[in-house]
């Protein structure tokens, strides 16, 4: 069984997952305390059940986590119906496709301007970081401007985010456990700020809405962390991917009808969300595997990802692949609202960066972060 905190596995996790999707499609994992499905189906069963559930536990003790528990007590994410119907009925139609696809022109601007600044760093300096110049601040300063908060504030959200997500892994220790708390507490009250101002953007219509103003303030956390973190790490395992694989990013390259499919390719090779729990809220079985009432299940979506039986050569990156059946934004009640901006920002990035950085290269190994549900890096040095 892999050890989550191993840094060879996590460098690359894929062979392990063969290996165990050989052996079975469900395994007990002792460290994790969960069961998690190797394969694609068993993974999809559990997204798609009715008798699994995000069920929200609130972190213990609860004085020391009053702000992490309020952000994840009232999010969508952590709620079944009728409160996630609720919820997400209210962002639902900012989210939509066709509001989505009006907002291209502005991503559009937006990552070729990233990437100029990226590609003048680089003739400054010989090499410079995709992830600071374009990978993180594109995706915040979209989401900043939807939700009506100053996008110069953009740099705080990240720093906000990437420490609560971490209390998503296993194993965290007390310090970074307290930096999470820390860290939500000064999101809820930045946000209970912005609300009691003069509100514009999507806070301005959370606020006019049926919601509370708890669930105001986790909403519109869960859409700025929701926002980051799928599509920094996207474009961050995905550029590299490209990058080491380099056929493929000169098929790309040369070939633009091939965006849409590059996309999801990208989100399948190396998922940017490796785990995603459920807990039975009845007795449930998952490819013979017996989930007890209260028990949870995870779907490794990234073993998911490579599993044979769904994905022809599914080691092989392959900016042409279709159908494409990845799990990467999730099934069922709780798939992505935000999957059609991300992929219009992952699109615009992609575009930007072959048709102004045609040579672009690795100048370094990147370094990846430490952690395993959320997979990403921490640098990514390019030249050209």
């Amino acid at each position: 069984m892999f050890d989550p905190r191993d840094p060879a596995f996590l460098a690359d996790p894929y062979p392990a997952f063969a290996a165990l999707r050989a052996e079975g499609e469900v395994h007990q994992h002792d460290d994790l305390g969960i069961a998690i499905t190797v394969s694609h189906a068993a993974s999809a069963a559990v997204l798609r059940h009715r008798g699994l559930g995000r069920i929200w536990t609130d972190a213990q003790p609860l004085e020391r986590f009053a702000s992490f528990n309020l952000l994840h007590r009232n999010s969508l994410l952590e709620n079944e119906p009728p409160a996630h119907t609720r919820l997400r009925r209210v962002i639902a139609g900012e989210f939509g496709r066709g509001h989505v696809q009006r907002l291209r022109p502005m991503v559009a601007e937006l990552a070729e301007s990233m990437v100029d600044t990226l590609a003048a760093k680089i003739a400054a300096d010989g090499s410079a970081d995709l992830l600071e110049h374009l990978a993180q601040p594109l995706p915040v300063a979209v989401i900043a401007e939807l939700l009506g908060v100053p996008t110069s504030d953009g740099a705080q959200l990240v720093t906000w985010s990437n420490a609560i997500v971490k209390m998503y892994e296993y194993g965290l220790s007390e310090d970074g456990r307290d930096a999470a708390e820390q860290a939500a507490a000064d999101f809820v009250a930045y946000l209970r700020e912005v609300v009691a101002g003069s509100p514009r953007g999507i806070v301005r219509d959370l606020t006019a809405s049926e919601l509370t103003p708890d669930e105001v303030v986790a909403t519109a956390v869960l859409l700025l962390m929701a926002g980051h973190e799928a599509t920094v790490n996207v474009l961050g395992n995905g550029v590299t991917a490209l990058l080491t694989h380099r056929t493929e990013w000169e098929r790309l390259r040369s070939d633009p009808t091939l965006l849409d499919s590059a996309v999801e390719e990208l989100i399948r090779f190396d998922s940017p969300l490796q785990l995603f729990e459920r807990t039975a809220t009845e007795e449930v079985e998952i490819a013979g595997h017996r989930v007890a009432k209260g028990s949870k299940i995870g779907a490794l979506l990234g073993a998911a990802a490579r599993d044979p039986k769904v994905f022809d050569a599914p080691d092989t990156l392959d900016v042409g692949r279709s159908p494409n059946a990845h799990l990467g934004f999730g099934m069922g009640i709780h798939y992505c609202v935000g999957a059609p901006l991300a992929r219009v920002e992952i699109a615009a990035a992609l575009t930007a960066l072959t048709n102004r950085l045609p040579a672009l290269r690795l100048a370094a190994q990147p370094e990846r972060r430490p952690e395993f549900v959320i997979r990403g890096l921490r640098t990514l040095p390019v030249t050209a």
